[in-house]
């Protein structure tokens, strides 16, 4: 199986760019987040012809995930259902060839100390007590997303520039090792230890240029399907071009067993 996510910042905006990059890569399952159009407007059909069944759980103008995928999805479940009063739609999950794939879009946060910023923290802990009620650790499971929150120093091209920030602050880094405390581990640095490996860059100041980015974009699997990830890596040539997202696609690759 070869797993993607993207944050797509727009379907509708980028669905050109997806059809391409889908005819080209020839993922088996996708997590989109950013989707940004209601259930009703999402370009079923377009994706339908090029082979992918879609769920989603969409969002008019803001937010929005969905899951592509060759197989049918199956047992999907849409939002934390935690009985908290919450309309943003981050949180979609379905079972794939044996597989539950979780995609989430983690909200930004804004501005440390805003009410954003609080929110931010607390959905995070509200993903780990959805992971605790409804996952297990020791069954295959891949949590992708944006996680707006980059794990460790190595992800952030100036970390003490960005520490302060949402994006790299030490409490968002605590409440993102609390969810991958269920027992997660990081498919791409399963084969790659290197510094500077970005999936997301600003538009503004040449930041993607200069490679000034961050690594804010992930795909988590559980042991029994970590020890089946083969390869994983970034499409960093998909932030190259015209109206590109701001962030890159990622990918990882699974064998059929163990």
């Amino acid at each position: 199986m070869k797993l993607a996510c993207w944050n797509v910042n727009s379907v509708r905006a980028r669905l050109p760019r997806l059809l391409a990059w889908l005819e080209a890569e020839q993922p088996d399952v996708v997590c989109l987040q950013e989707l940004k159009v209601e259930d009703a407007d999402f370009p079923r059909l377009e994706l339908e012809a090029l082979g992918y069944r879609a769920v989603v759980h969409g969002q008019r103008t803001y937010n929005g995930v969905g899951i592509l995928a060759r197989s049918e999805p199956r047992d999907v479940v849409r939002g934390l259902g935690d009985g908290v009063d919450d309309p943003q739609a981050r949180l979609i999950a379905a079972t794939v060839d044996g597989v539950r794939v979780v995609c989430v879009y983690v909200p930004n946060g804004s501005e440390v100390g805003s009410d954003k910023w609080d929110y931010k923290r607390a959905w995070l802990g509200r993903l780990r007590q959805w992971l605790d009620r409804h996952a297990e650790a020791q069954a295959p499971l891949a949590l992708c997303g944006d996680f707006n929150v980059a794990p460790e120093a190595r992800d952030v091209h100036d970390p003490a520039a960005w520490e302060p920030s949402v994006l790299f602050h030490p409490e968002a880094r605590a409440a993102l090792a609390h969810v991958t405390g269920f027992g997660l581990r990081d498919t791409l640095r399963l084969h790659h230890a290197d510094a500077g490996l970005y999936s997301w860059w600003d538009y503004r100041m040449l930041a993607f240029p200069k490679n000034r980015g961050l690594r804010i974009d992930l795909i988590l699997a559980t042991q029994p399907l970590a020890a089946r990830c083969t390869a994983a890596g970034i499409h960093r040539e998909q932030r190259k071009g015209q109206q590109p997202s701001d962030h890159a696609p990622i990918w990882a690759q699974f064998s059929a067993s163990a």
